[in-house]
């Protein structure tokens, strides 16, 4: 059956318009008093995890290394964007925003490529080993600088700049720069790694480098969480990063399909707001909750969506053939 291919360009237009519908969509009913404030923080959360779902991603699915230390980038970059929020050094609005939005990335970023140098010269479990301990010197040395962080009591008084846009430009910008990323020449260069890094090695990649690079555009968003988190929230308690934090995020991605996008933003949608939904089962929500993924990884052990990603180019191709052609010329090519 002949098949019918949607432009590239189309493709974009189309994919802005639904994001656009959405925002819009999105924001007239937070404004409009229809969520409760409870609902609307939950809704935001789960935009904050989307970010660090995707961003682990980058390191587990696509390079397919195993760090257990994504907390302690959600750390670095929340606390970074808090103090730059709370230094006054720019007039609150916009501008302060994404100034704080970058700050945290980048402090972020540059513990990633600190961390990954030598951490990823491991694999599997020593790789998962090192990168958990790093995490918590992280959370320690936020408890032992209380002038600058605050300490266990934590860092208070954030300015709260995570509302539903921003969390939601955020989180379609960390998507489109990891597709992007992902379906470039680098992109296929970190997919190799996951599948065979000795091959990767021998065609002439440079398999430190993109480790790396993974690794730094990975903890990049999740300082970006980070401080979105702290937006939200108004305050940091170290507490909060622990390693049962790196756990959950981990989690959502295994649960989702490592190496799928689309995956790992329905797990992170689903596991965020799954303890508001069973709050009528107070007494057994962690039972069902376990009971949950038990349930999925047995039944789908290569995650919700496995290895699929979204592409709505494909999606409306396949729509337009069934209507132009429906089911007449399975066999052959279409008149």
């Amino acid at each position: 059956m002949k098949r019918i291919r949607i432009p590239l360009s189309a493709s974009y237009v189309i994919n802005l318009a639904l994001m656009a519908a959405v925002l819009v969509f999105g924001n007239l009913i937070m404004s409009s008093g229809m969520v409760g404030r409870a609902q609307r923080s939950v809704i935001l959360l789960v935009g904050i995890y989307m970010i660090l779902a995707v961003s682990l991603n980058v390191a587990t699915g696509y390079l397919g290394q195993l760090p257990l230390g994504h907390a302690g980038f959600m750390a670095v970059g929340g606390y970074a964007g808090a103090i730059f929020w709370k230094s006054g050094l720019l007039q609150q609005g916009p501008l302060m925003l994404v100034a704080g939005l970058l700050a945290a990335g980048l402090v972020a970023a540059l513990f990633g490529v600190a961390i990954g140098i030598p951490a990823l010269r491991l694999r599997g479990d020593y790789l998962a080993i090192i990168t958990l301990g790093f995490g918590e010197i992280i959370r320690v040395a936020i408890i032992n600088l209380p002038s600058i962080t605050g300490g266990t009591p934590g860092l208070k008084n954030i300015p709260k700049y995570s509302t539903f846009v921003v969390v939601y430009a955020c989180v379609m910008l960390s998507c489109i720069v990891i597709h992007m990323v992902m379906k470039s020449r680098h992109g296929r260069a970190i997919l190799s790694i996951r599948e065979n890094e000795i091959a990767a090695e021998s065609c002439g990649i440079n398999t430190t480098y993109y480790k790396v690079m993974a690794f730094a555009l990975s903890a990049f968003f999740a300082g970006i969480a980070g401080a979105l988190y702290a937006g939200n929230q108004g305050i940091l308690v170290p507490s909060g990063f622990d390693f049962m934090m790196s756990i959950n995020i981990l989690v959502m991605v295994v649960l989702g399909g490592m190496g799928s996008m689309v995956g790992s933003l329905i797990a992170a949608a689903i596991l965020t707001s799954l303890p508001l939904a069973l709050q009528g089962f107070s007494d057994y929500r962690m039972i069902l909750y376990s009971l949950l993924l038990i349930i999925v990884m047995v039944f789908k052990p290569s995650g919700l969506m496995g290895t699929y990603d979204f592409s709505m180019r494909r999606i409306l191709g396949k729509v337009g053939t069934r209507i132009l052609y429906g089911h007449k010329d399975e066999g052959g090519i279409a008149p």
